[in-house]
């Protein structure tokens, strides 16, 4: 116990040191328990530490070698054990290409030794990384699998991570229907148990994805709030994804000026970067309803927005909603003007210009008429509808109503 005291002291000041002292540790025999959870409190400090400095390859060999130690103790420890490392080296998000191998090979080794509930959960983890490196079918044919082996088992907790898991799968996949379907029975599965901060996190955050999916910005806002918080409270790095995205839904919304106002104070200076420096760019442009400075952010911050799945899903709709309103400004000011001129204004193609003007007409965003013939768009002022034509309509329904309810009396009289 002393020993793993000094480790845990040395962490900070001497890192090496305190490797040194736990890979000792894990190398003795336990004769009693407490000797048991010195060397298992030995080897998840290990992993822990390992993986802050980002030792891949070092964290990859002590998953591999532990197991010795795991024939020594219970199922349930040595399962605890397992996962748990397993965890902390998948949390590490290195992309360095050993992730798969080594969760298959610990799958076969559960498998092995005929360890069930560890087999399923280390499958659960396979599932994120076949979704992570684009492999979706091997995704969908695991979660399959294990969606059938734990339907026959007692393990809502692990029923609802596969779950959510599936969801997240067919996001990707752009078949939202079955993502809301698996999303809605994750909640279910989720309502009848205690859900980790974490998990909960990531059931928010699926919920405000899809939400977003849906065009409801207001309520994605709130599930990313919440699994803003929920990742924030644990120290996540995905508290920063919950962050940008409760920022595009303050600009989906329309609301661009209230972008700086959520990053005012802690919450601004401890998730500063370039992801928010993205985002506020974005937010910048929408409030300008410059389309320049949109092209020009998003060239300059691609890794940030083009690489994210969720926020480069609304990109396409963010550029025509900031085309409509900068379109929109450069016509305001003319009652007649030059299709070419707004083209030339706007540094886009006429044709392009053309076509947008149109659709926007159509849509009603403004009134006017485009004469192809003389290029030349020609804008209305704005006329108050007549709502003479909707009262009166009004006024026929209530009393079509009020001759219906006195028939029905009149036939009780007779």
């Amino acid at each position: 116990m002393e020993e793993l005291q000094q480790a845990v002291g040395l962490e900070t000041s001497d890192p090496d040191g305190a490797l040194k002292i736990y890979y000792s540790i894990t190398k003795q025999t336990a004769s009693s328990e407490e000797e048991e959870k010195v060397i298992e409190q030995a080897l998840l400090s290990m992993g822990k530490l390992l993986a802050q400095k980002g030792r891949v390859e070092e964290l990859s060999k002590l998953i591999k070698s532990i197991r010795p130690f795991l024939g020594t103790v219970s199922k349930a420890k040595a399962s605890k054990i397992v996962r748990e490392l397993v965890d902390t080296f998948l949390d590490m998000e290195s992309s360095t290409g050993v992730e798969i191998p080594l969760c298959l090979e610990c799958i076969d080794w559960a498998k092995s030794e005929k360890r069930t509930f560890l087999t399923q959960a280390l499958e659960g983890r396979l599932i994120l990384l076949y979704h992570s490196v684009g492999q979706y079918s091997e995704a969908l044919t695991t979660v399959n699998r294990v969606l059938k082996v734990l339907k026959k088992m007692d393990d809502k907790h692990l029923l609802m991570e596969i779950q959510l898991s599936e969801s997240k799968v067919y996001h990707t996949l752009r078949n939202i229907p079955k993502a809301r379907a698996a999303l809605t029975s994750a909640r279910t599965t989720a309502n009848s148990i205690y859900v980790p901060p974490k998990l909960q996190a990531a059931l928010d955050m699926q919920s405000g994805i899809l939400h977003a999916e849906e065009k409801d910005f207001k309520t994605a806002f709130s599930y990313f709030y919440e699994a803003f918080e929920g990742y924030d409270s644990i120290e996540s790095v995905h508290a920063l994804n919950g962050l940008k995205y409760m920022l595009l839904c303050k600009i989906m919304l329309g609301a661009p000026e209230e972008v700086q106002s959520l990053l005012t104070g802690k919450m601004g200076l401890k998730y500063s970067g370039r992801g928010i420096d993205a985002m506020q760019a974005i937010a910048d442009a929408g409030k300008k309803r410059d389309i320049a400075i949109f092209n020009q952010t998003i060239s300059k911050y691609e890794a940030e927005l083009q690489k994210d799945g969720v926020i480069e899903s609304h990109l396409k709709a963010l550029y025509d909603t900031l085309l409509e309103k900068n379109l929109v400004r450069i016509i305001e000011p003319y009652s007649r003007v030059q299709l070419s001129h707004v083209a030339e204004t706007i540094a886009l193609p006429y044709e392009v210009v053309e076509r947008k003007l149109s659709q926007i007409i159509l849509d009603k965003k403004f009134s006017g008429i485009l004469d192809q013939r003389s290029g030349v768009l020609i804008v209305f002022d704005a006329s108050e509808e007549d709502q003479t034509y909707t009262y009166a309509l009004e006024t026929v329904s209530h009393m079509g109503k009020v001759v219906d309810a006195l028939f029905k009396k009149a036939q009780k009289l007779s």
